[in-house]
């Protein structure tokens, strides 16, 4: 099965084990993946923005 080009907030959530509160507590912050926000208000994350965004949460140590 190909992997989703474009995930939902629900998508994120289950796979960070997070709630949707916690999502949008970040995406108000500023450290949440960048999202696109449809016409009917949804909001959706492109894949590549989100293996992005995790790549620069690893920790170099």
């Amino acid at each position: 099965m190909a992997r989703a080009e474009k995930l939902t907030i629900a998508d994120i959530c289950d796979d960070l084990g997070i709630s949707r509160s916690t999502f949008y507590d970040w995406r108000q912050k500023g450290r949440a993946p960048k999202c696109m926000r449809l016409p009917n208000g949804n909001l959706l994350v492109r894949r590549a923005e989100y293996d992005r965004w995790l790549t620069s949460l690893e920790d170099v140590a």
